[in-house]
Formats: C-alpha cells, structure tokens, sequence
C-alpha cells in the first residue's frame, strides 16, 4: 500500500517538480564547474538537450529568438529565427542603409555542423546553411561567414582548429546530449 502511495505521489508532483527544474540553471552550473579548473582529470560533464536549449535561450543575443539544437554523433543542427540587422544593432554595429534592406526582418536559419575534438583540440566544419528555406553554399556561404558571422564573433573558427580551453580533453557530441571531457 505505501509503494503505491509513493508511485501516486511521484506521478502526481513529478510533473510539477519538472515544470520547476530549470535547465538554464543547471547547464550554467556545469559550465561554471568546468570554468574553475576544479574538476579532477577523467571527469566527464554532460549536457542533455534541454540544458543547451535553455542556454541558448538565455544567451543569445538580441535579434536571436526560439534557438534549438539537434545533435547527433558527432553533428550539431541549430535552429532559430535571426533578424541580422537587430543582432547587428546590438553589437553596435549598425548596417548601412543597403546592408539594412538586406539583412532586416526574422528569418528562420539552420546551420547544421561537423564537431570534432581531441587533444584539448576542436575543429567545426560548415555542413549547410539554410536561411529562410534556401540553402547556402560557396561564395555566398563564404560572404556570410566573413561578413555575419565574424563580424558580430571575430573569435569564432570555422573549419580550423581551435583551443578548448579549461583543460577539456575534447567533446563528444552524442544523440540528445554532449560530454564534456577534463584532461590533465
């Protein structure tokens, strides 16, 4: 009788308790364990979809709205709708008037990329870009890149390798999760 007890309760609250748990929270958490330097080497810390969503979310700039990732092993998809010229404003960078004809309003973008690490190395390589149900690719992908991209994130690195950082040993991006791996 008490089993079932407990069953109903946690059938009951479980979804309340859910509802509550904040995944924006916890991703920040492990992000703030692995920027320490504390964690021991051989330590592993995972990201489950939800945690990266909720980052996402809460990190995105301004012009950036409803950003979801699908992993897959070793591939990352990201969804969201971007207004450029607004992420552009919000970097103080405002577009010229032209600039702005192209780059203003929201549109839906997916940018699916090839992950790989090891050796305290990661390297992202472009698979595809699609924006507003068009895909992009060549010269223009290039132009996006050199012309979007590193203009609002001059750091990022885009088919070359990159430092981890924070004694990371590399990434495993995994279906529905990524893990995180502490080296020496």
């Amino acid at each position: 009788m008490r089993v079932k007890s407990i069953a109903i309760a946690v059938v009951l609250f479980g979804g309340t308790l859910g509802a509550t748990y904040d995944h924006y929270a916890s991703a920040r958490q492990k992000l703030d364990q692995i920027d320490t330097g504390r964690l021991r080497a051989g330590s592993r810390v995972s990201f489950n979809s939800q945690e990266l969503d909720a980052w996402a979310a809460h990190e995105a700039p301004a012009g950036v709205r409803a950003p979801h990732l699908e992993l897959q092993a070793g591939m990352a998809t990201g969804r969201a709708m971007i207004d450029f010229g607004k992420v552009r404003r919000a970097q103080g960078h405002p577009p010229g008037w032209l600039m702005a004809k192209l780059l203003d309003g929201e549109r839906p973008v997916t940018v699916t990329a090839r992950i790989r690490s090891g050796g305290g190395q990661a390297t992202v390589d472009v698979q595809r870009v699609e924006i507003s149900g068009v895909e992009v690719d060549g010269r223009m992908l290039d132009f996006l890149i050199q012309n979007v991209l590193l203009a609002v994130y001059p750091d990022a690195a885009v088919g070359r390798p990159f430092e981890l950082g924070h004694r990371i040993e590399r990434v495993d991006v995994q279906r529905a999760s990524v893990h995180v791996l502490i080296g020496r």
